[in-house]
């Protein structure tokens, strides 16, 4: 299979769901946070800096924590798709010729101060501060927020599967999920397309249901 076509890279949603789903979904889970703490504390909770920054409840909170801000890549789970929607909607302006270069800066300061109430100060915060552009990858952001509403669904079948996933995790055993990650998505190369590899490892083509329900979990109250 080296070499040939079934063994190239699927496409970079896939790519990126694999990457948050151990990055979001499982590393800033309840059940990580258990495991990591006391850990934490004791490297670093030392020296003078006292225990108290680095307790369960503390490092849930700040995981936890939404704020809008200026940069894509420190933006927390719920305003991310916010940062990927004005990229996207600015791209397909400048693509269509809707929007000439020298209109960008105030274009995106506009769509910032509309999606998420903020506008930044300077350009380096604002439209310069991603590489994408001035590489040539336009058409990229989206795969982002794809990728974690792949990562959720993917997420929601493997602990459907495997109940004894979040008690592993809790102990820094990731095995029940990537095992099931290999059975169902990895040893499959590029043999599916996207949406039909999702179907059949989840049940389902694409869809937001499984991200927006992993949201309400994390962040709204009980």
């Amino acid at each position: 299979w080296q070499g040939q076509p079934v063994g190239e890279a699927l496409g970079m949603t896939l790519h990126e769901s694999q990457s948050l789903i151990i990055e979001m979904q499982a590393c800033r889970s309840d059940a990580f946070i258990h495991y990591v703490t006391p850990q934490l504390a004791e490297t670093f909770g030392k020296a003078g800096n006292g225990t108290g920054a680095w307790t369960t409840a503390n490092i849930k909170r700040l995981f936890q924590q939404v704020k809008p801000g200026l940069i894509r890549v420190y933006a927390d789970e719920v305003t991310y798709p916010l940062h990927v929607i004005l990229r996207y909607r600015l791209e397909r302006a400048l693509i269509a010729g809707d929007l000439a270069i020298a209109e960008l800066p105030g274009a995106w300061n506009e769509g910032m101060s509309r999606l998420l109430g903020i506008s930044p100060p300077d350009d380096a915060d604002g439209c310069m501060q991603d590489v994408h552009w001035p590489a040539g990858l336009f058409g990229y952001f989206p795969t982002y927020t794809l990728g974690a509403l792949a990562a959720s669904q993917f997420m929601a079948a493997a602990q459907a599967a495997r109940p004894d996933m979040p008690d592993a995790i809790a102990k820094g055993d990731f095995t029940p999920l990537t095992d099931w990650l290999r059975t169902n998505v990895h040893r499959y190369g590029s043999k599916y397309g996207t949406n039909a590899l999702l179907e059949k490892a989840t049940g389902s083509p694409l869809s937001s249901d499984a991200y927006i329900q992993h949201l309400k979990r994390r962040y709204l109250p009980d």
